[in-house]
């Protein structure tokens, strides 16, 4: 089951962020540098619109249904846009579908992860399936470029389509529907967002944490050429080594939870950390010291070491039959800031430098950490 579900969600992240890595294919045929990104985001705009109307599916009919229609129907965009990628409106408009179709794994694969593994081992098994992200962009970048360079967009975008069908089979004949308990009489009366703020205040740590995050993600790479003077092969290498770090941090952060019994413990303690390097990595950067490069290293992996937690933390308060529209509702406040952070940060760097930039994403966190709610309870053996 975890890695059918980690599986469920490479795919689904290289059909999301896969686009991507066809702008230099799409410039070099004749669009501009704005159209072809906008042509690229498309996958995670309709991934955006999604999420909370997938969530609501998983509650009411299951994880096993989810993740094979889901799957399915983003291959099925997909390889329309394959198809008919000629035509920038059409490519745009499958894009745009197969991202909104691809939505549904984020939460049916987590609803699996939690449904099957008991509390003492689940944050562990979550932050093994939290590695799925930079799997699927990982596969993407190093099969669509060389794709569309040899054989063309329709070509690329085949690579993608292809993942989703192979998992959307396996997801079918091989995942199985964790249990669940009695459906109560009114659902509506286990509304987890009432008389509590845990799920609102999850959220909005969350939140606040993918700032740093996806600002270390979006201009390290540029930082190391134009700041460091690194050769593009030599930077390159750095972030991939820095995504590897990344996954390590899930993993570690998962199981942490495990042992002390708690998951906002440690999304407290994550918080505190990656606002505390965010700072010394602005200040080194600043002051042109070259322990800014091992500390930009440590932050790639403190910054996203929240994610697992937050994502268990939502599953397990909001129940079996409000979790996927929790989880949905999780990552469209994630996904809807994440946007808004490459042309902020770009505002500022030429303004005021790497340094000021990147020192100041790390008072978000240090907002984040009171925000954490306390857990009422240790987790159940």
């Amino acid at each position: 089951m975890l890695g059918l579900s980690t599986l469920g969600q490479s795919a689904s992240s290289a059909a999301v962020n896969g686009p991507a890595f066809l702008i230099p294919a799409l410039h070099h045929g004749g669009l501009s540098l704005a159209t072809a990104g906008l042509i690229a985001a498309a996958a995670i705009a309709g991934s955006t619109c999604t999420l909370v109307l997938w969530g609501a599916v998983v509650d009411a009919s299951g994880e096993r249904f989810v993740l094979v229609s889901s799957l399915a129907s983003s291959a099925l965009a997909l390889a329309a846009a394959a198809w008919f990628h000629e035509s920038t409106v059409l490519l745009g408009v499958f894009l745009f579908l197969a991202g909104a179709a691809s939505a549904g794994t984020s939460s049916a694969s987590g609803r699996v992860v939690v449904g099957w593994f008991p509390p003492r081992r689940r944050g562990t098994a979550m932050g093994i399936r939290q590695m799925a992200q930079p799997i699927g962009v990982g596969l993407a970048a190093i099969a669509i470029p060389v794709m569309a360079d040899l054989h063309g967009i329709g070509a690329a975008l085949a690579v993608p389509a292809a993942f989703a069908a192979v998992t959307a089979l396996a997801c079918w004949a091989w995942v199985l529907d964790p249990a669940r308990p009695p459906r109560p009489a009114d659902v509506a009366a286990e509304n987890p967002y009432r008389n509590s703020t845990y799920l609102t205040r999850i959220h909005a740590v969350s939140i606040l944490l993918v700032i740093p995050q996806f600002t270390v993600w979006t201009f390290m790479l540029v930082w190391l050429q134009v700041g460091r003077d690194w050769s593009p092969g030599a930077a390159g290498a750095l972030v991939a080594a820095a995504q590897v770090l990344g996954a390590v941090g899930r993993i570690g952060a998962g199981h942490l939870s495990d042992v002390v019994g708690s998951r906002t413990r440690p999304l407290r303690w994550v918080a505190v950390a990656a606002g505390l390097t965010m700072l010394a990595v602005g200040v080194t950067i600043r002051l042109d010291w070259s322990v800014a490069v091992p500390l930009i290293m440590l932050a790639t992996m403190i910054t996203v070491a929240d994610n697992g937690l937050a994502f268990t933390a939502v599953a397990e308060r909001a129940g079996p039959f409000w979790s996927g529209r929790a989880l949905g509702l999780q990552n469209t406040g994630q996904y809807l800031t994440a946007t808004a952070v490459p042309p902020l940060i770009g505002l500022l760097i030429p303004l005021w430098g790497y340094g000021v930039a990147f020192g100041l994403t790390g008072l978000f966190p240090l907002l984040a950490a009171p925000l954490v709610p306390r857990d009422e309870a240790d987790l159940d053996t």
